[in-house]
Formats: C-alpha cells, sequence, structure tokens
C-alpha cells in the first residue's frame, strides 16, 4: 500500500505513515493498524486524516460514537428519525428508512471520501454523522471542551454481546469479500473461530479495540464535560425501556417532543420504525448492499445476552476479569449490562 499520512492529535501534528504502523493480520478481512493505541482497517486511515486535516464542525452537529457492534445501526436510525420527523413523519409510507439503510442515511465521519469528497459538506443542518473513532482520536474540532454547540452521542455494550457480534460480522465481512474476489486464484479463507476471534478480543486487537478502552474514553468524557456536550447511553438500558431513552436522545439533540407530538405517540412511532424486526423486513435491508456486506447482514437479534450460545462461562469470565481490571478508577462498570442481559 502506498504510504499515507495520518494525524495523531497526541503528536502535536506531525505525520504517521501508515505503514510504518503496527500491523494486525489475523482479524478478517481488514488488516488492521495501530493508532494511538486503538486498531483501525488500514484503508480508512486516509479518511480519518481528511477528518482531522480539513473536517469543518457545525454547531449543531449530532455525533453518534460507538464501538463496531453496539448498537450503531439501530442508533442511527432513532436519531436520524428523530432529527427529520417534521419532513418525514415516521409513520409515512415514504420514510427515507422504508426505502435505504440506515448507514446510507448517516454516514460515517472517517469514510473514505467523506470529508475530501465532499460527502458531509453537502449535508444541511443540523448534520447527524456517526463515528467509531474513541474519544482520543476525534478532530480536536468536535471533542474540544469549547467547541460550541457539538453533541456526541454514545452508546456502549456488554462486552461480551460486542465480542460476539463482530466475530459474526467479520465472518460475514470475509465471506463477501472471498465472493467478489471469485475465481482469482486466492485460496479460499480460513475458518475464523470464535476462539480465535476471543483471543485476539482479549488482546484488544480488534476494529476499534480495546473495547473498554473505547467505552471508558466517552464515559469519562461524559463525566468531565457539560450534561449537553456528550450522553451516554447503555444498549441494555435501550431495550428495556426504548421509547423513554428516543425522548432523552430528543432532548439532548435539541428537539425534544412536543405536548402535542406526545399526545399523538410520535416517540413510538419512532421506535417502531426503527425495531429491529421492521427494519430487517423492509425490502432495501433485505435485498441491498452496502460496498462490502450485504444490508441483511446488519441485522441479527438484537437482543442482550447471545453471547451465553456462543461463549463458554470460563472465556466470559476470563473477559469479565480483563475489562473489570482494566476499567479500575474510571468509576465505569459494564456490571448493569449484565444484569440486564441474565
Amino acid at each position: 500500500m502506498a504510504a499515507s499520512p495520518v494525524y495523531n492529535d497526541d503528536m502535536a501534528g506531525s505525520e504517521l505513515v501508515i505503514s510504518s504502523l503496527p500491523l494486525e493480520t489475523r482479524f478478517p478481512p481488514f488488516q488492521l493498524r495501530q493508532v494511538g493505541g486503538f486498531w483501525f482497517p488500514e484503508a480508512i486511515l486516509p479518511g480519518v486524516a481528511a477528518a482531522h486535516a480539513r473536517f469543518e464542525a457545525r454547531p449543531s452537529d449530532v455525533f453518534l460514537a460507538s464501538f463496531p457492534k453496539s448498537g450503531t445501526t439501530w442508533l442511527k436510525a432513532l436519531a436520524f428519525a428523530v432529527v427529520h420527523r417534521a419532513d418525514h413523519p415516521p409513520r409515512s409510507p415514504g420514510h427515507p428508512l422504508r426505502h435505504r439503510n440506515p448507514h446510507d442515511c448517516v454516514k460515517f465521519l472517517e469514510e473514505p471520501f467523506a470529508v475530501d469528497g465532499g460527502v458531509l459538506a453537502a449535508l444541511p443542518s443540523p448534520r447527524v454523522i456517526a463515528t467509531h473513532l474513541p474519544y482520543s482520536l476525534l478532530p480536536g474540532r468536535i471533542a474540544a471542551e469549547g467547541s460550541p454547540g457539538v453533541r456526541i452521542v454514545y452508546i456502549c455494550r456488554d462486552p461480551k454481546d460486542a465480542l460476539v457480534s463482530t466475530w459474526l460480522f467479520a465472518k460475514k465481512m470475509a465471506a463477501a469479500a472471498a465472493a467478489r474476489d471469485g475465481d482469482d486464484g486466492k485460496p479460499p479463507p480460513a475458518p475464523f473461530t470464535v476462539e480465535e476471534a476471543f483471543e485476539l478480543f482479549c488482546d484488544g486487537r480488534c476494529m476499534a479495540g480495546p473495547q473498554w478502552r473505547h467505552v471508558a474514553g466517552y464515559w469519562e468524557a461524559s463525566r468531565r464535560l457539560l450534561p449537553d456536550k456528550v450522553l451516554f447511553l447503555r444498549y441494555e438500558e435501550m431495550l428495556q425501556d426504548p421509547v423513554g431513552n428516543v425522548r432523552k436522545l430528543a432532548e439532548f439533540m435539541g428537539c425534544a417532543f412536543s405536548g402535542e407530538e406526545e399526545a399523538a405517540g410520535v416517540a413510538r412511532d419512532i421506535v417502531e420504525l426503527c425495531s429491529i424486526d421492521a427494519l430487517k423486513n423492509m425490502e432495501v435491508n433485505k435485498n441491498g448492499t452496502q460496498e462490502y456486506v450485504k444490508n441483511e447482514s446488519f441485522f441479527r437479534k438484537g437482543v442482550a445476552g447471545d453471547w451465553s450460545n456462543h461463549m463458554t462461562p470460563a472465556m466470559a469470565e476470563r473477559l469479565d476479569k480483563i475489562v473489570e481490571d482494566a476499567l479500575q478508577g474510571t468509576g465505569f462498570t459494564f456490571a448493569v449490562a449484565q444484569a440486564q442481559s441474565a
């Protein structure tokens, strides 16, 4: 791969050459590179560099941040439906979420060409933009404590469920990549077992990993900054009370539901529109595709505690201990999520 610069705020504006960064090749289908203590697909690093160098934040921007496979697709759908409900009532047959995948409605900051290609600049305000970047690697225009108006919504998930969902999604992406390559002479990809994914996850060697450091960074920001800057959500709590959390989301984003909307059940309509059963049965999500995987791959079970169907109790205990030790002193615990998924 040609040498490309990637910027790291921790390095005070110096450049890194992507090919010189630590490399991990065992978590398919991407080659991962380590930047600022986190692992990311090599292919998105030029987009990260562009975001740091040229992204212009607006005071009305809302960023949806998450570790991969932690409720990202659901949060995108909910936030998009909340922000655009005046133009697109949730019961409308023509609602964009009935005809487009949530990832087509809310783009990632670090996607190739999102910044340099003008995709984000062309969006009308208020913009809803997603990112898998950890808080420590956000462009300063977003993360700076003094940045006016910009809001960040973070969703976290129990690490065991995040691991299993990441593993299953990685297998789907690897299979899709193999199908695209066709008869190019390459051998078929080797099976990627849950045991292999587990060992890498425990070492933090997965996309955006280590997961617990990713979560802790946003948790600390939500405690340290003004409450109108970072909203910290738990996937498990959202499953238990989706309507209440949609109300919280709307208020945080500056577009709380009016009394008239509450009486009409608009929040509940948004939850129903964005439910996993509704989204997975949309034609676009049954047959559409993203650049690298089928849309249907983004919708699995949408439950808490499915890790127990794939991991042994010993694996769960080991990962829980790793996470517990790593989070010492942060004031954060996944115990709430684990109790709710039991």
